[in-house]
């Protein structure tokens, strides 16, 4: 049975930036449109994530929501929860034009496409202006 749906877009790219871009901490309220704030529950941790991260994320609408990274695979995808629950995946995969862009996003929460879809076109807007 099918835990997720994938969310993706394909982008002129290199496949490292667009890792860099999604599991460096201080990025994702540029591109993530919940996110406003991202907070290491350790200020001396690498805000780049690995297995075991903690820290909080505060949304757009001001709520403050504790997060663990789960797993990160050191060049292709990490998962974590948000508040005690799965949220969703990312991957990057090499593609012919540069690298596609993956949200994993759980069935329970197929409306939180058309976000991830926002955070697809910030992605590849931000990963042009820097190449």
């Amino acid at each position: 049975m099918r835990t997720h749906i994938d969310v993706a877009a394909a982008m002129p790219a290199d496949p490292a930036a667009a890792w860099r871009l999604l599991t460096d901490t201080r990025t994702w309220p540029s591109w993530g449109p919940s996110i406003r704030t991202v907070t290491l529950d350790n200020p001396d941790d690498d805000p780049v994530i690995a297995a075991g991260t903690t820290g909080t994320v505060r949304t757009v609408v001001g709520v403050a929501l504790p997060f663990r990274i789960l797993e990160v695979d050191p060049v292709a995808r990490w998962t974590w929860r948000v508040a005690g629950v799965p949220a969703t995946g990312h991957r990057v995969e090499p593609h012919p034009d540069g690298c596609r862009v993956v949200f994993e996003v759980p069935i329970l929460a197929t409306p939180y496409a058309a976000v991830c879809q926002v955070a697809l076109r910030r992605i590849e807007r931000l990963l042009v202006a820097d190449a």
